[in-house]
């Protein structure tokens, strides 16, 4: 296996994704080909390291790439005009077969849009979406949208939760994964438009599609346990992300300065330090890895842009997982089949009676 890294993209690079590859390297089974300026790469892991890459591991190597897409460039253009740019480059090996994963932290817009155009989505699939992973109590949650598309259709929903069961059954083992839509009150009657023609069409062909839709859930209650998959559109979705995440961050902040307020505090927080070490490790969004592009034909992983070493070498073994537990191939023919595609004909003139109401 091949694990293609976008070296160039992200707030940290290229020091921390080199950092990351070295990282993992020996935690898992796969190559990791760093994509970008092999001058720039080759320096920073000489100075980093004071050796070459290939003295660090036989199964690390560089493809040059001269190009950057930056995070203020315009995502199509980009895509357009920097065919040398280690993104462009790293989704054409992918889509060549010269690599079985491509995982990147650069410009969202930019990977979402070459990860379509270029690699091309599964048939059957209206807009492929980002799974991010979640902390939740005694497990993990799958949020789906977390950023992709900022305005969606209750079909988009539907095919999210559709994807996300498929992925989260087939890579994480949870059989009949419960599904939540993210709304602002449990009752089928809240919400906007979008969510209550969402609950609807979710209600309705739960079972035909093997969905276990649970019904609505609030963001406060996501975290419980009750809930395996928590639906919304992009927009939503990528709000109550980054809510999550500055809750984590404050906790930790805000839990750490209290054990470190005086002497006392601190001889008194000596023997619940291990719990406080799980703790911490259960809030931290860097030990979930990445968030999985669901619904290309080739494995796509997006990245946090502010990533470090940590949550680079977590998403380079999240990376290496989603490929051997073949999602994109179970998703593929899933959709691809007469069945499905009978089914969503039917779905798609529900939608459109729910509409005409």
């Amino acid at each position: 296996m091949k694990i293609l890294l976008d070296a160039m993209g992200g707030d940290n690079a290229p020091e921390a994704t080199i950092k990351g590859a070295v990282s993992a390297i020996n935690e898992v089974q796969a190559e990791i080909i760093l994509i970008g300026q092999e001058k720039v790469i080759r320096e920073k892991v000489k100075e980093i390291y004071n050796k070459s890459l290939e003295e660090i591991s036989p199964r690390l190597s560089i493809h040059n790439a001269e190009e950057t897409i930056e995070m203020e460039d315009i995502p199509t253009q980009a895509i357009k005009n920097k065919k040398d740019s280690s993104m462009v480059v790293g989704f054409n090996m992918l889509k060549e077969g010269k690599g079985d994963v491509f995982i990147s932290a650069g410009n969202s817009g930019a990977l979402l849009t070459g990860a379509t155009l270029l690699v091309g989505r599964i048939k059957g699939i209206d807009r492929p979406a980002l799974a991010g992973i979640l902390p939740a109590y005694h497990g993990s949650l799958v949020l789906m949208d977390c950023g992709a598309n900022t305005n969606c259709k209750p079909l988009n929903l539907l095919q999210f939760a559709q994807m996300s069961s498929i992925y989260i059954h087939n890579t994480l083992g949870k059989k009949n994964p419960r599904i939540g839509l993210l709304n602002i009150g449990t009752e089928e009657t809240k919400g906007n438009e979008l969510v209550r023609n969402s609950y609807q069409l979710l209600k309705k062909y739960s079972k035909e599609l093997n969905l276990n839709f649970i019904g609505n859930i609030e963001g406060r209650d996501a975290f419980l346990g009750d809930v395996d998959i928590v639906i919304a559109d992009g927009f939503t979705g990528n709000v109550f992300l980054k809510s999550v995440e500055g809750i984590g961050k404050l906790v930790k902040k805000s839990l750490k300065e209290s054990l470190m307020h005086s002497i006392w505090s601190k001889i008194g927080s000596i023997p619940t330090l291990p719990s406080l070490k799980r703790f911490s490790k259960m809030v931290d969004y860097k030990e979930y890895g990445g968030a999985l592009f669901l619904g290309v034909q080739k494995p796509v992983v997006k990245a946090h842009g502010s990533s470090d070493e940590k949550l680079f070498k977590f998403t380079i073994k999240q990376a290496e997982k989603f490929v051997e537990n073949k999602a994109v191939d179970h998703l593929t023919e899933i959709y691809e089949s007469d069945i499905n595609k009978e089914k969503m004909q039917e779905i798609k003139g529900f939608i459109q009676d729910l509409e005409n109401k």
